[in-house]
């Protein structure tokens, strides 16, 4: 049995679809094999270590403070997202909340800004010599407690990622069906005893899945711990690649690696535990607050403060400063911004050539192969920017001409947030009536023909939502870009990494602020594509 039959034979394809859908299976395994590759490359070199060397690196004080670091980190920002993510999500959900559009609105935005700039807007208000040193000075007050270490990572991170967890829930809790709790109430069970019984369980997955992402993103997060100055294994594996030191950094990327997937085991088998039902009612109804009203809008408002007014007040005052317009020869030059939108475009482009095969295969065939593929692509999300920007630096220096290149930083883009489009790909095709493709068939088109004329267009728009995606996600991309731009090829993080690490906080104000407003639009497209419900 030649290759082609045993693929065919093997993933079900139909005898007359042979060509094409071995073309597909390949290339969908061609894909994933390369998304894979820079993986590969981390245990590539760090198997140039011996094992007793390794052995005393990995168990020397150092590097156990280190993994102390970066566990208590997750588990402290996961925490801390869940306390104000889950209330946010029931209170603008199934409450007499007042103003609850608004509050929902509120508290989804400060997803759009990213940690980092979150981190210096904090160490600028509440740090040393920051703005509420100044203003309690004249009433005797000249210390406040200190922002930086592990509190100040992690009521930063917490702050600006527990959007995570309030978006899960909250979808969880609009799908939830109100009828559940009605006929808990009529067996005697409390609004809190039935809350407990019925709807915490079928949360469970959402909350999960939100808390998941919180996790990846904390331990992946490589700006807010350096800026708090709390070392990670982020920070110690961008810090051993610069010394030159490829063996030591691959060896804190194994471990990063390593407590990425026991987070994924443990969210598999936390997900799993319940399944939540779709009801009739389509809502969880609504409570009233009696006496907590106020409070919970003191909640709703002091969190809004802390993730939207504070960094975004800073900002502006960075911005009408006098110091803003000069400072250390960092001038901002719209150059940068052209850049930014340069690579995130070619980017986007190409996560979309990449998706379509995966996503379609994916989507159109339910057999073993095709779920590996479209599992594969998945793995450079999941794995740490920084871990794949050494993957790649260290793999592009045996290859003088690729390191720092464009093709490479844009290699890292696409291995880094193919999912993104891989999943809008998929989902859209999943929503397309396969009888239309036979429909095609049957009026002698081939399926490539059949797919041009009646598929694409069908999946166009669900192709464009994943495009943009990808283009916002890849224009605040820290670590990667860091790690793999050319010198001399500047992009607005980069700029906002290298002033303010100079200190010339003033010139970020404008580079800060555009990648705020830009980064605003990826919660437009999600209201859009996901019909998000702020009623």
């Amino acid at each position: 049995m030649s290759l082609q039959e045993r693929i065919t034979q093997y993933d079900g394809f139909e005898a007359d679809e042979d060509g094409p859908a071995t073309a597909l299976v390949l290339l969908s395994g061609a894909i994933a094999a390369t998304v894979l590759s820079p993986l590969l490359w981390i245990f590539i070199r760090a198997g140039r270590v011996g094992f007793e060397e390794a052995l005393v690196t990995i168990t020397s004080g150092q590097n156990v403070d280190i993994l102390f670091n970066s566990v208590t980190l997750v588990v402290g920002v996961t925490a801390g997202s869940l306390l104000l993510g889950v209330p946010l999500a029931i209170l603008t959900t199934g409450s007499d909340l007042p103003f609850r559009r608004f509050w929902t609105v509120t508290a989804a935005l400060p997803l759009v800004i990213p940690s980092y700039i979150g981190a210096f807007a904090f160490v600028s208000a509440f740090g040393p010599h920051g703005v509420l040193t100044t203003v309690l000075a004249p009433v005797g007050i000249e210390r406040i407690p200190e922002i930086y270490g592990f509190p100040g990572a992690t009521l930063v991170l917490a702050l600006f990622v527990y959007p995570y967890v309030f978006l899960a829930t909250r979808a969880a809790l609009l799908s939830l069906d109100g009828q559940l709790i009605e006929a808990a109430r009529t067996l005697n069970h409390g609004r809190l005893s039935a809350f407990r019984r019925v709807v915490l369980p079928q949360l469970m997955p959402g909350i999960s899945a939100g808390a998941l992402l919180v996790a990846l993103y904390t331990l992946s997060d490589f700006g807010t711990p350096a800026i708090m100055r709390y070392e990670v294994f982020t920070q110690a594996i961008y810090v051993e690649s610069n010394a030159f030191n490829p063996e030591m950094a691959a060896l804190l990327s194994l471990q990063l690696v390593v407590v990425t997937v026991a987070i994924l085991s443990l969210e598999s088998q936390l997900g799993d535990a319940s399944e939540t039902r779709i009801g009739a009612s389509g809502q969880a109804g609504t409570f009233e607050l009696g006496a907590w009203k106020l409070p919970a809008v003191a909640f709703c408002a002091l969190v809004a403060f802390m993730t939207l007014i504070v960094p975004l007040g800073i900002l502006l005052m960075w911005l009408v400063r006098p110091e803003a317009s000069y400072g250390g020869g960092f001038t901002f030059e719209w150059t940068v911004v052209f850049n930014t939108i340069a690579v995130a475009g070619v980017a986007a482009v190409a996560c979309v050539l990449a998706a379509l095969p995966v996503g379609y295969l994916s989507a159109r065939r339910d057999t073993r192969f095709p779920r590996l593929a479209n599992r594969a692509t998945y793995v450079g999300y999941a794995v740490p920017g920084i871990v794949l920007g050494f993957a790649l630096v260290s793999a592009s220096q045996e290859i003088p001409v690729l390191y720092q290149s464009i093709p490479v930083l844009l290699f890292a883009y696409v291995v880094r947030f193919l999912p993104q489009a891989v999943g809008t790909v998929r989902s859209s095709i999943l929503q397309v009536d396969s009888g239309l493709m036979e429909a095609a068939r049957t009026l002698d088109h081939s399926p490539s023909s059949a797919f041009r004329r009646v598929t694409l267009p069908l999946i166009a728009p669900g192709i464009a939502a994943g495009a943009a995606l990808v283009f916002l996600t890849t224009m605040r991309e820290l670590p990667a870009t860091l790690m793999l731009h050319p010198t001399g090829f500047e992009t607005i993080v980069t700029h906002i990494w290298l002033v303010t690490g100079a200190g010339y906080y003033g010139q970020a104000a404008v580079p800060a602020l555009v990648l705020v407003g830009v980064s605003s639009l990826s919660m437009m497209i999600i209201i859009a594509k996901e019909r998000y419900n702020v009623e």
